[in-house]
C-alpha cells in the first residue's frame, strides 16, 4: 500500500498505523459485519468465552465511542436496554441510551444513577446486570505513567460497578499489564465470585492491554 499524502508519509508513526489498518483481519471483518470499529471482537470474544451477555439485561457501557460495543449488545440482544456513556459523541444506536460527558464527573454519574433508578450508596443494591468499560486514557508513551493513567479511571469504574450492579452482576474492564493492577485483582475477588484476565485474540499482541471479566457479583 503506497502512502499518497506526504504529509501522512513523513510520519512513521501515521504510516505504521494505517499499515497496520490495512492489513488487519479484524478491520476488514468489522467492515464486513457492520461494525463500527474491530473493538467489537474483543467484546465478542470475551462474551463466546465467558457468556455473560443475555437478553433482557440492563447493561451500562462506559468509553462507549465509537459505539461498536453497545452495538454488539443491542444487535445480539434486542431486549435488553443499554446506557452508554463516552467523552466524544457517538451516531445514535437503536435502543442505546448515550450521554455525552465525563465519566469521573459528579453530574456523569448523577445522570448514570437516575438512568439506573438508584437511590442509595449501599453496596449490593444496584439495578444493573452487567457494566462494561474499554476507557482508556489519553497515553503518552511513557510506561508507568500510561499504566498509573489507566489505574484511576479503572478505579472510578470498579466503584460504579459495585455500587451500580445487582446480585449476581458482571463487571468487564480494560487494564494495562503490570504495575499496581494486582491489588485491584485481589480487591475484585472479594466482592465477585470469579475473576479473569484475560487478552482476547483480536487485541493486537503488541498492546499492553488487557481485560479483566468478573462474576458473580456479591456485597
Amino acid at each position: 500500500m503506497k502512502i499518497l499524502n506526504k504529509k501522512i508519509a513523513a510520519k512513521k508513526s501515521s504510516v505504521a498505523w494505517i499499515m497496520r489498518q490495512a492489513s488487519d483481519p479484524y478491520v476488514a471483518r468489522a467492515h464486513r459485519d457492520g461494525y463500527r470499529a474491530r473493538a467489537a471482537y474483543k467484546l465478542i470474544e470475551m462474551n463466546e468465552k465467558f457468556h455473560f451477555l443475555k437478553n433482557g439485561q440492563v447493561v451500562v457501557d462506559l468509553g462507549a465511542a465509537p459505539g461498536s460495543w453497545s452495538q454488539y449488545i443491542a444487535r445480539e440482544y434486542p431486549r435488553s436496554k443499554i446506557f452508554a456513556m463516552d467523552l466524544l459523541e457517538i451516531t445514535s444506536i437503536p435502543n442505546v441510551t448515550f450521554y455525552q460527558g465525563d465519566f469521573t464527573s459528579d453530574e456523569a454519574l448523577t445522570w448514570l444513577n437516575e438512568q439506573l433508578g438508584l437511590n442509595t450508596d449501599e453496596i449490593g443494591n444496584g439495578t444493573a446486570d452487567v457494566v462494561v468499560s474499554d476507557m482508556a486514557p489519553n497515553t503518552v508513551g511513557h510506561k508507568k505513567t500510561d499504566h498509573l493513567r489507566q489505574m484511576v479511571l479503572l478505579e472510578y469504574a470498579l466503584d460504579f460497578a459495585l455500587h451500580a450492579l445487582k446480585p449476581g452482576g458482571v463487571f468487564v474492564a480494560k487494564s494495562f499489564t503490570g504495575g499496581s493492577t494486582g491489588d485491584l485483582i485481589k480487591q475484585m475477588k472479594t466482592h465477585f465470585d470469579t475473576v479473569h484476565q484475560v487478552k482476547p485474540p483480536a487485541s493486537r499482541k503488541d498492546s499492553v492491554e488487557m481485560f479483566i471479566v468478573a462474576t458473580g457479583f456479591h456485597a
